[in-house]
C-alpha cells in the first residue's frame, strides 16, 4: 500500500503522531507543496492507495477523483471537506474517513484574528520592517479600547472573538443572515443590520462559512460604508470579500487597511497587487496552524488509516462506499 500525506508545508506530519506501525505495513510519502488540481495532482497521486488530506488545502473534485485509479481511502481532517466531491468518491468505492471533534479545535483562528487586529491598528509588521532598516518610530497607532468591532458571522469562532474583544473593552456588534437579536444577546453582543455594522465599525472581522449565499457578501457597497480609519480582517475564506472591490478600496485609501489570512487563490500569486501594499497585513492561512490542532488532526488520521487497514473503518463520511465492498 502507498500513502500520500498532502500539503505538509512545515514537514511536521510524521512528528505530530506515531506513524511507526503504519510504516511497517505501507510506504509513506510526504508532499510538502501545493499541487495544481486536477492535472498535476492526478499525475502525482495516481500511484497511491491512501491519501491523507489536511483541511481543504488540496481540492478533490470529481475531475481529480476520477483520475486516481488506485485510490481506496481518503483520510481527511475536519468533519467536512467542502472542496471534496463525496458523491464522486462514493461512486468509485473510495471510502472517506474524517477526524474527531476536539475541544480546542476552534481556538487557533480566533486567537489569530485578535493578533491580526492588534497588529493592524498598531502597525506592528510595518514598524518591525522599519526598525530592521535602521529607522525608529514612524507610525501612530490607535487603541482598540472603546472602539467598535463588527463581527460578520457569530458562530463558534465569532463568539470566541467577541469574548476576547469585550475583555479588551471594545464595543461589539454583529450581523449575519440568520442571526437573531436574542442569539446575539446570549453572546453578549448587539445585533445590528448589515449596513449599520459596516458604517459603525472601527474593525470588521469575518467569520462566515463560504457558500453560495456568502460568496462576495462584502463588496464595494459594504466597503464604501466603512470609515476611512477602519480596518477589515478576514481569517475565514477569501471569497467572502469581492477581491477587486477590496483592492480598489485599499489602493484609494478609502479604508485604513486590511489584515488577511485567507485569499481567493492559495498560495497567493507572486505578482498579486496585495503584496505591494503597505496598508495590508498578510499571513499564509495560519488560522488552525498550531501544534495542538496538528497533533489532534494527525493523530486522528493515523487512527483512521490503521482502522481501515485492519478492516474496521471508523468515522466514515460515506459508509455506502464500504458497504459496497
Amino acid at each position: 500500500m502507498k500513502i500520500a500525506i498532502l500539503d505538509d508545508y512545515q514537514h511536521v506530519a510524521l512528528k505530530m503522531a506515531d506513524w511507526s506501525a503504519i510504516a511497517k505495513r505501507c510506504e509513506i510519502d510526504v508532499i510538502d507543496r501545493p499541487l495544481q488540481v486536477p492535472d498535476e495532482a492526478a499525475r502525482m497521486l495516481a500511484p497511491y492507495d491512501i491519501i491523507c488530506m489536511l483541511r481543504e488545502r488540496t481540492a478533490a473534485p470529481r475531475a481529480l477523483i476520477e483520475k486516481l485509479p488506485n485510490l481506496k481511502l481518503l483520510a481527511i481532517t475536519g468533519a467536512q471537506h467542502r472542496t471534496l466531491d463525496l458523491d464522486a468518491a462514493t461512486e468509485r468505492g473510495i471510502l472517506v474517513c474524517h477526524s474527531k471533534s476536539h475541544a480546542g479545535a476552534h481556538q487557533g483562528t480566533p486567537e489569530l484574528t485578535i493578533a491580526l487586529m492588534l497588529a493592524a491598528v498598531r502597525h506592528i509588521p510595518q514598524e518591525d520592517r522599519r526598525i530592521r532598516e535602521g529607522r525608529w518610530q514612524s507610525t501612530l497607532g490607535t487603541q482598540v479600547y472603546d472602539r467598535t468591532l463588527g463581527i460578520v458571522g457569530l458562530g463558534k469562532i465569532g463568539r470566541k472573538v467577541a469574548r476576547v474583544a469585550k475583555a479588551l473593552d471594545m464595543n461589539v456588534i454583529a450581523w449575519s443572515p440568520n442571526l437573531t437579536a436574542e442569539a446575539a444577546a446570549e453572546a453578549g453582543v448587539r445585533r445590528v443590520e448589515k449596513d449599520e455594522l459596516f458604517r459603525q465599525s472601527d474593525i470588521v472581522t469575518l467569520h462566515l462559512v463560504l457558500g453560495d449565499r456568502s460568496r462576495g457578501i462584502v463588496g464595494a457597497p459594504e466597503l464604501a460604508l466603512m470609515k476611512p480609519t477602519a480596518h477589515i480582517v478576514n481569517t475565514a475564506r477569501g471569497p467572502l470579500i469581492n477581491e477587486a472591490a477590496l483592492i480598489d478600496a485599499l489602493q484609494q485609501r478609502r479604508i485604513a487597511g486590511a489584515a488577511l489570512d485567507v485569499f481567493w487563490q492559495e498560495p497567493i500569486p507572486k505578482d498579486h497587487p496585495l503584496l505591494s501594499m503597505d496598508n495590508v497585513i498578510l499571513t499564509p492561512h495560519l488560522g488552525y496552524v498550531v501544534e495542538e490542532s496538528y497533533r489532534a488532526f494527525y493523530g486522528d488520521i493515523v487512527e483512521a488509516v490503521t482502522a481501515w487497514l485492519d478492516g474496521a473503518p471508523i468515522r466514515m463520511s460515506n459508509p455506502q462506499a464500504w458497504e459496497r465492498k
